[in-house]
């Protein structure tokens, strides 16, 4: 008898472990999904909020981004085609768009390598939407503007271009903090195997300026401060943008590699040259950082959950046990 109990509760005993562990990850998947929706409404609610800011010229860089803007092309009308394109992001312009696109994308979970990842952008475009971190984020086409105005029109939130060049040595042209953005271009690929950075539309206008292409392999090293490279970048990229930007340091690093050279990510240093930036700002993690810190809340979850599952599945056996007593 007491053979044919054992052999009777064991496989109970099983089959409630396995109950357990299913029950606790559906609890975790409707946690997620909770939050995932909770982050659909946020999102859209602050961009949307941040648009209407942006209308009403109450975000400070903006304002400064038109006025530069005029002030420039009534001194170099020639410029205008590109002064305008910068502009635009004095209003609901690319860069704003870029977080509406995202958004948009985050929507369907088909766009996403798994769920976490999903809750992982949209946390980060509730922060990319925060109006005192946007206003930092466009000192970049806001210094731009400054550069191009040969030193008339002063730099916000960065060191001047002239201490710049003085630290760094190596000149990249007007518009050098816009490099590596994919707001407003991409790394391509030649037929020689290595990359250049290829503007949108009238962005193209900066390589006018500056007589030659920049090739990653030498912005890798030598490139100066700018915003979204050295600060905003986890914010303001999509796991797309930061998947496309692995796959060109790979490429190189290959390339390097195979001649016997060391090559090291242009991420992997961050460059001095900010001044004036939000608490926000200063506080905001690297791609590198935030990485490491999503991956420790995956398996902190994880192993949270089959703690806890195995707990309860242990406690309803007994609890069982004790009732066929």
């Amino acid at each position: 008898m007491a053979g044919w109990l054992k052999r009777i509760f064991l496989p109970l005993g099983a089959v409630m472990l396995m109950l357990g562990l299913a029950g606790c990850g559906d609890d975790g998947a409707a946690q997620q999904a909770k939050e995932i929706d909770k982050y659909l409404t946020l999102t859209e609610s602050r961009i949307n909020t941040l648009g209407g800011m942006l209308d009403k010229g109450e975000i400070r860089n903006a304002t400064l981004i038109a006025q530069y803007a005029e002030r420039l092309k009534s001194q170099d009308a020639s410029l205008s085609p590109i002064i305008d394109a910068l502009s635009q992001d004095a209003a609901r312009g690319p860069l704003y768009q870029s977080l509406v696109r995202r958004r948009s994308d985050a929507l369907a979970p088909v766009n996403f390598v798994d769920e976490d990842m999903r809750l992982a952008e949209l946390e980060n475009l509730y922060q990319a939407a925060d109006p005192i971190l946007y206003n930092d984020m466009l000192s970049d086409p806001l210094n731009a503007l400054a550069d191009m105005s040969k030193g008339t029109l002063p730099r916000m939130n960065a060191i001047s271009r002239e201490a710049e060049l003085a630290a760094n040595g190596e000149d990249f042209g007007p518009g050098s903090q816009l490099v590596g953005n994919p707001t407003y271009g991409q790394w391509q690929t030649g037929s020689d195997g290595t990359s250049f950075w290829a503007w949108y539309g009238m962005y193209a206008m900066f390589s006018n300026l500056f007589h030659r292409p920049v090739y990653y392999d030498t912005w890798s090293g030598g490139r100066h401060y700018s915003y979204y490279n050295d600060v905003g970048r986890y914010r303001y990229s999509s796991p797309r943008d930061l998947a496309r930007q692995q796959q060109v340091f790979t490429q190189a690093k290959k390339r390097f590699d195979s001649q016997g050279k060391r090559f090291d990510s242009p991420y992997a240093k961050t460059r001095s040259g900010a001044s004036g930036l939000s608490r926000q700002s200063q506080q905001a993690p690297s791609v590198a950082q935030a990485a490491k810190a999503r991956t420790e809340k995956q398996k902190f979850r994880s192993n949270y959950a089959k703690d806890s599952s195995f707990r309860d599945a242990k406690n309803r056996t007994s609890r069982s046990t004790r009732r066929g007593k």
